[in-house]
């Protein structure tokens, strides 16, 4: 198994990168997110905004990272399952029952992440081995 090492990595970037081009076209069409973001319903646009795009930008760059990944992907597949719900509920309309499948196959692949961590090469890998070595040397 350790010849495969690299696909956690892969993992991460394959769900996290989709994240941040979501977050940053959203930074990028400000008036027309939050005018779509009124128009489902929920209250304060603005803040929801600001929150989709932390959570889609931020916790993208985190999971490409591996930083947190544990935290990070849980509280994204939570909003993963609550955007579909909120943003794709109408089942009659293939369109938005393809949106909300995609939505609940990202939360699905979340959630694996946040039981299996970050994999070998992320940030959360080489801290953990950084306090392996620093804990094993107050132990000799």
């Amino acid at each position: 198994m350790e010849r495969f090492k690299f696909l956690p990595l892969l993992g991460r970037i394959l769900i996290g990168a989709p994240f941040v081009m979501s977050g940053v076209s959203k930074l990028a069409a400000y008036s027309a997110t939050v005018g779509y973001i009124a128009a489902v319903g929920l209250p304060v646009p603005p803040l929801a905004f600001v929150l989709a795009v932390l959570t889609e930008l931020g916790g993208g760059l985190l999971l490409l990272s591996g930083y947190r990944v544990r935290a990070v992907s849980l509280g994204m597949a939570v909003f993963c399952v609550v955007t579909a719900m909120f943003f794709h509920h109408n089942f009659a309309d293939q369109n938005q029952m393809i949106h909300f499948l995609k939505n609940v196959m990202m939360a699905g692949g979340l959630l694996q992440i946040t039981w299996f961590g970050a994999g070998a090469f992320s940030l959360d890998a080489r801290s953990s081995r950084t306090v392996l070595r620093t804990g094993s040397l107050g132990v000799n």
